[in-house]
């Protein structure tokens, strides 16, 4: 079979159909070119036209290419996931790093397979992120194993471990409505390192009857876990932040700068044409691009520069080492621009684009192994206020310059 179902994640609580709407149903069907545009996941009040594929239809799916087929288990029928990832799933998780439709990247919770699995088959848990997911499989390519997908709403194992939503209450929860202990014979469990902050083991172990081993920080390392008997080596539990996963996150941080730059933008734009005789276009049409440029190189600077250069950024605070970042970039302006603007003017700058810099370095704090929640609070209570100083001192300077 060409295409498979994969269960919409269901907001609608006690809904019998868990896509949004029937309009929902429709449009994703709608991206498979050669499944009946009449035929629906959701009952819209039309005739449903019953095609091939009406077999594997189900209440609450949609014809996609995450999904295979369903098999036969002693809890029901199960979807079974391709463990090769699509052209279409590597072009949508791409779009997902650029910050396209990230918030509603997810599957729904519940009992999946890969492979032929059976009852001594390893169950191996994570969030319903279906970029976790897709890891996830993709590390289980050529194995047998049975997934259990928690509902974290669409958020990766370490964040919602941070927010509880990979979490004891909600694994436990899974475990009875799926009824993983009617189709596996062992009672264990291979969660994420990294869910660890979020997981009792001795409530699961207590209240689900299931042993919780803690598997590698990274999926790729599964497949070299489960042939050493399950056992992790320091290579497999150690936590890093390298280049290139640093790197990985600056697409989606660029384009959560743009709105807010905008209207940094706009706001310039008008304070940059005042001077002795009010609102001058002269004024405006000199002074606004340079103001422009400290916005750019502050987003730079706290984006790009920050992260990629980060072990060696003076601090150990983000918010210092973008604040360094930043005062590096923006000693550009003396060197280019101190014949078009005094220093008043060349202040003003560095200090918009040093408190830009900083501010936008503080987005990293969530995703690496070097903080912690209490630690990011703490420096978050301290830094914004002096962020926010040097910011407004910045817009000021660059008001009073243009007299």
């Amino acid at each position: 079979m060409n295409h498979m179902s994969l269960k919409i994640d269901g907001s609608l609580q006690g809904s019998p159909c868990e896509c949004h709407s029937p309009q929902q149903g429709i449009a994703l069907m709608d991206q498979m070119p050669d499944v009946p545009k009449s035929a629906s996941c959701c009952g819209s009040g039309h005739d449903v036209d019953r095609s091939p594929l009406s077999a594997f239809e189900r209440p609450g799916y949609a014809i996609l290419p995450a999904v295979a087929d369903f098999i036969d288990t002693p809890a029901g029928e199960i979807p079974r996931l391709k463990s090769r990832l699509a052209l279409r799933d590597f072009l949508l998780n791409m779009g997902v790093r650029l910050n396209i439709k990230r918030n509603d990247y997810q599957i729904a919770p519940g009992l999946y397979a890969v492979g032929t699995p059976h009852a001594g088959s390893p169950v191996v848990v994570t969030a319903n992120y279906k970029l976790s997911v897709d890891h996830l499989r993709e590390s289980l390519s050529g194995r047998d194993a049975f997934i259990l997908i928690l509902d974290t709403r669409g958020v990766n194992v370490w964040c919602a471990a941070g927010k509880g939503t990979f979490g004891t209450a909600e694994l436990i929860r899974r475990l009875r409505e799926s009824g993983v202990e009617k189709v596996v014979s062992h009672r264990k469990l291979i969660l994420p390192q990294l869910g660890a902050s979020g997981v009792s083991a001795f409530r699961v172990k207590k209240e689900a009857g299931f042993e919780i081993l803690w598997g590698p920080v990274r999926a790729k390392d599964l497949g070299r876990f489960l042939d050493s008997g399950r056992r992790a080596d320091k290579e497999m539990r150690t936590v890093r932040f390298g280049v290139w996963d640093r790197m990985l996150l600056i697409p989606v941080e660029l384009s959560l700068t743009l709105k807010p730059a905008l209207m940094c933008a706009l706001l310039l734009l008008v304070l940059s044409g005042i001077d002795q005789q009010g609102i001058s276009f002269k004024a405006l049409w000199e002074r606004w691009p340079l103001s422009l440029l400290s916005i750019v190189m502050g987003i730079l600077s706290g984006a790009v520069v920050t992260p990629a250069f980060l072990p060696y950024l003076h601090g150990v605070s983000f918010s210092m080492k973008g604040a360094m970042a930043g005062l590096l970039t923006g000693t550009s302006f003396p060197i280019l621009f101190w014949g078009e603007e005094g220093i008043m003017g060349i202040v003003s700058l560095m200090l918009i684009t040093c408190a830009i810099s900083s501010y936008l370095a503080m987005n990293f704090t969530g995703a690496t192994p070097f903080t912690s929640p209490s630690g990011v609070e703490k420096e978050m209570r301290r830094a914004i206020p002096l962020q926010l100083a040097a910011l407004l001192a910045g817009v000021v300077l660059w008001v009073v310059a243009g007299f």
